[in-house]
């Protein structure tokens, strides 16, 4: 149950980070160069939010291993 709620927030945090990364690409339509909007990019909180929730989602999707006392 907990890695269903894991991936489901993992998810979300990685839709809302990536909506506001491709929300910024207006800023290439008004003249800041290509190096500029990945330095923009990178300083923003909406990209680590897309970071964090790449990493949540790819700790639900681990598998677990089993202790070898407790077969």
């Amino acid at each position: 149950m907990l890695s269903i709620c894991l991936f489901i927030f993992g998810f979300i945090l990685a839709v809302v980070g990536l909506f506001f990364i491709l929300l910024y690409l207006n800023l290439l339509v008004i003249g800041y160069t290509f190096f500029e909007f990945v330095y923009f990019i990178i300083r923003s909180i909406y990209c680590d939010l897309f970071f964090i929730g790449i990493i949540l989602i790819y700790l639900s999707l681990g598998r677990k291993k089993k202790h070898e006392l407790l077969l």
